[in-house]
């Protein structure tokens, strides 16, 4: 089952789906796992868009999501599935996402759940992109959210989401490279082409150099590969 729809059948059944991500009610003694959780849950307050810290405490919840449909299996059920274990495994990171997400200056954590949605919610992804790109001023989120795109097969939106919201005086110039690949990938050198002239306006033109050589062969070499051209 896709991940969209399970996660619609989950949040259905108010008994599981409370605990999607949670830590498990015990009495036994504080593991090691938890303390950890508790310092990186801080870290995230602080900073939201801590990737090393969210990358981390996903793979706690990830682990505990796993754990958890072999413990809470029906003894007269077949044991889960490898596949049952993943898709526990990633709604308790949709979960951690969402709710980190609720943060206005967060943006790192919609990219990861646009991560797990981009192949059931097209719309939803874009959605999410697009506030995570509207949130961050450096451009960060912006090279992020275009790599996601690519990496799906979507060089067109990619483009509209690119186009949309760069900013080539204040963003990172990564943002170019991801803009140029995915009009050489949806088959578009001159749109290619205006992208590298807008490095143009960048500040630090040193900076930007090598970058701009480098995207030049690479639509050199793309060119070269069009019929007729």
């Amino acid at each position: 089952m896709a991940l969209l729809p399970r996660l619609r059948q989950l949040m259905r059944r108010p008994s599981s789906a409370s605990r999607v991500g949670a830590r498990r009610p015990t009495t036994a003694a504080r593991r090691g796992d938890t303390l950890h959780e508790d310092a990186l849950r801080s870290m995230l307050s602080d900073d939201p868009n801590n990737e090393r810290a969210f990358v981390a405490l996903a793979e706690i919840v990830r682990r505990r999501a796993a754990d958890s449909t072999v413990a809470d299996e029906d003894p007269l059920a077949a044991p889960p599935d490898e596949s049952e274990r993943q898709h526990a495994a990633d709604l308790a990171v949709w979960a951690l996402g969402e709710e980190l997400a609720g943060n206005p200056r967060a943006w790192y954590p919609l990219i990861e759940v646009a991560r797990l949605s981009v192949s059931d919610d097209h719309e939803g992804t874009l959605r999410r992109l697009t506030t995570a790109a509207e949130r961050d001023p450096s451009g960060k989120a912006l090279v992020e959210a275009l790599a996601l795109l690519r990496g799906a097969g979507m060089p067109v939106d990619a483009i509209g989401l690119g186009v949309g919201h760069w900013r080539p005086r204040e963003h990172d110039p990564e943002v170019a490279r991801q803009l140029v690949l995915a009009s050489i990938e949806a088959g578009r050198p001159l749109e290619a082409k205006q992208h590298i002239a807008a490095l143009d306006l960048y500040p630090d033109q040193a900076a930007v150099a090598e970058l701009r050589g480098e995207l030049g062969r690479e639509l050199a070499h793309a060119e070269q590969n069009i019929p007729g051209t």
